[in-house]
């Protein structure tokens, strides 16, 4: 009889040591996630890259369109004309002569005889102080006087009669001498009765204030009816205003050209500009310069005179200096705006046409002699007529078309192309830009 073994199934916890390991729950789910993952990154790059290059291709049409499109610029033409070579230095208006008019006497100030601010000439009387007291002292050294003048007289007399009788034997010589002695006592006290009266008549007349220059008087820093004392109350500053004068300074690596050409010209013309550089207020000479360098500053100091007959200069105030060294009659002129500077040097952009027609630009290297403001100096690179850009320049290529139209011209004159002048009549200089104001000489 046998037995056939019936195959049992195979149980999870059976244990036997050769069944396979179920698969975890979670690693399908971690594959999708994974590859979700990977295919966001994927289509977030691609976006990116697509974006980037729709951008670059919009920014090329862009650039082919604004290359292609008129350039809108300002343009002015190249000037020659007369223009002054000068130093720049900042000065303060002083004035020529100035008093502070105190009074030499004491005594009650009268009602004044001026009006503030007015003009008032050498001479003039301005202040009175009352003079009775002075008037009195007067009147009574005068009394004084009289009456040493009648004891001297009778003086006089007696020793005349003396005289006489000395001579006849009468009176002794010490009697003699006892008059003459006093005739002379007599004599020195009416010399000293004249001083008095002299110095009475002084003080008299110092009650009367006379203004001791030309000049405008400024405000009175008294009111009538106040005592004063002498030498001491200040009662009103007169400034002289023609000619006035402006003091300035120059660093001293620029004072031997300065005393060289003083010394040879005698005169050197100086320019007051105001205080943005711009207007120019009045011409002068340039007097003198101190006499020793200021060592904590490495300057000295100069003094410039102005007629100033339009009163446009005031006491303590600030003014551009142009002190003209030289002019130059034929100066190729141009603003300073139109002045560019490439790995080559200085260059401007100059218009010019194209054989259809159109304005376009060229690029003209130039050779700068000076800079002096908004106002540059060219010894080379252009000629005068041509047309150079002053605003627009950083859009422009070369041959790029261009749209031109006339710059404004500064308040300080045109630049325009003037062949000739008198070189000896300074331009006045335009508005400062960024450009150095120095004038460097070539």
């Amino acid at each position: 009889m046998s037995i056939e073994a019936t195959p049992q199934p195979h149980h999870p916890s059976s244990g036997n040591a050769y069944a396979e390991p179920p698969a975890p729950k979670g690693s399908w789910v971690r594959v999708v996630v994974y590859l979700v993952l990977v295919c966001a990154l994927g289509l977030a790059a691609w976006r990116i890259y697509s974006n980037q290059q729709l951008s670059k291709q919009n920014s090329a049409r862009q650039a082919a369109e604004l290359q292609n499109r008129p350039v809108p610029v300002q343009v002015t033409p190249v000037a020659m004309r007369p223009m002054p070579i000068y130093l720049t230095a900042l000065g303060t208006v002083t004035p020529y002569y100035s008093v502070t008019v105190k009074a030499r006497v004491s005594g009650e100030l009268l009602p004044v005889k001026f009006t503030e601010g007015q003009l008032v000439h050498e001479g003039e009387t301005i202040m009175v102080i009352d003079p009775k007291p002075y008037q009195a002292a007067l009147d009574q050294a005068k009394g004084t006087l009289a009456h040493d003048e009648a004891l001297l007289k009778n003086a006089q007399a007696e020793y005349a009669r003396y005289k006489a009788l000395f001579d006849a034997g009468v009176v002794s010589k010490e009697t003699l001498d006892a008059d003459e002695a006093a005739m002379g006592q007599y004599q020195g006290a009416i010399q000293a009765d004249k001083a008095a009266i002299e110095t009475a008549e002084l003080q008299l007349n110092w009650c009367t204030i006379q203004s001791p220059i030309t000049g405008r008087i400024g405000l009175r820093l008294v009111d009538p009816g106040n005592i004063i004392t002498a030498n001491t109350t200040n009662l009103v500053v007169i400034n002289q205003f023609q000619p006035i004068a402006v003091y300035f300074t120059l660093p001293e690596n620029e004072l031997p050209q300065v005393l060289r050409k003083l010394a040879a010209d005698r005169q050197l013309p100086v320019d007051a500009y105001d205080k943005g550089d711009v207007q120019k207020l009045a011409s002068g000479q340039l007097l003198t310069a101190d006499n020793q360098i200021d060592t904590t500053t490495g300057t000295d100091r100069l003094k410039a005179v102005f007629a100033n007959t339009d009163n446009l200069l005031f006491p303590d105030q600030f003014v551009n200096i142009h002190l003209v060294m030289e002019s130059r009659p034929k100066a190729l002129v141009v603003p300073s705006a139109a002045i560019q500077s490439g790995i080559d040097g200085a260059y401007v952009w100059v218009t010019d046409s194209d054989p259809k027609g159109n304005a376009t630009v060229k690029m003209k290297p130039v050779k700068v002699a000076l800079a002096q403001g908004q106002t540059t100096i060219l010894d080379s690179g252009v000629s005068p007529g041509q047309k150079v850009v002053v605003d627009g320049a950083d859009r422009l290529h070369p041959d790029a078309v261009v749209i031109a139209s006339d710059a404004p011209q500064s308040s300080s004159g045109p630049v325009t192309p003037e062949v000739g002048g008198d070189p000896a009549v300074p331009q006045p200089a335009a508005k400062k830009s960024g450009v150095s104001t120095q004038g460097q000489m070539p």
